[in-house]
């Protein structure tokens, strides 16, 4: 069971900081024959599934490999377009290898930023009084957890499905952020976080939420 990452979002919804400890790669490799029973189309200059899931593959996986040569962006290794390589049946049967996309340090900020602006919708549309937004996201996947602290910061935790609540890990965050940003004299406030100390802080409480499972 794994914590994958922590992010903290400022007052505005700006992404301060964000560090990833665990990134799992989902790949999967298949020869297929012609004509392609997926539809790929180019996103933010990667090749990606459009249409037609099967055997794992999924609609926005990325293509990593053709016959074993690393995708550089819409492009193999050798300068070849993938898609006018995947469209010439000539080349079939082909090998293509896929896999969820990394996200860029932009599509962190830009995610950041929804998620600020959804936190404000769901706190706004509950029927409850000062409804404290969201605090739990859950998928068959991952676990998105966060806390809101009374200034408006937001402490979010990307976990393994099976951890459970992840409240003292978000507590503990939030200690190490008033201990190593906040008395940081050339610290300024919701502007990112860059400080060595800092980051091995993050690290050493999310170590200690590892070992103790936080299935509490």
């Amino acid at each position: 069971m794994t914590i994958y990452s922590v992010y903290i979002i400022n007052r505005a919804g700006g992404l301060i900081y964000q560090y990833d400890f665990s990134n799992p790669r989902v790949e999967v490799e298949k020869t297929m024959g012609f004509p392609l029973e997926l539809s790929l189309k180019v996103y933010d200059e990667k090749v990606v599934v459009a249409f037609g899931q099967r055997d794992g593959i999924r609609v926005g996986h990325t293509v990593l490999q053709v016959n074993g040569i690393p995708a550089i962006g819409r492009q193999l290794e050798d300068g070849r377009d993938i898609l006018e390589v995947v469209n010439i049946e000539e080349n079939y049967p082909i090998s293509l290898k896929f896999g969820r996309p990394k996200l860029s340090t932009n599509e962190k900020i830009m995610l950041a930023g929804m998620f600020h602006s959804l936190f404000a919708i769901a706190a706004q549309l509950s029927p409850v009084p000062q409804s404290s937004g969201i605090q739990l996201i859950e998928t068959d996947t991952f676990k998105l957890h966060c806390m809101q602290t009374l200034t408006g910061v937001k402490f979010m935790v990307i976990t393994d499905p099976r951890l459970g609540d992840q409240e003292i890990l978000l507590k503990r965050m939030y200690e190490v952020y008033s201990d190593f940003a906040l008395k940081n004299p050339f610290y300024s406030i919701d502007m990112p976080i860059r400080s060595e100390l800092f980051d091995t802080n993050i690290q050493a409480a999310v170590d200690q939420a590892e070992r103790m499972g936080m299935a509490v």
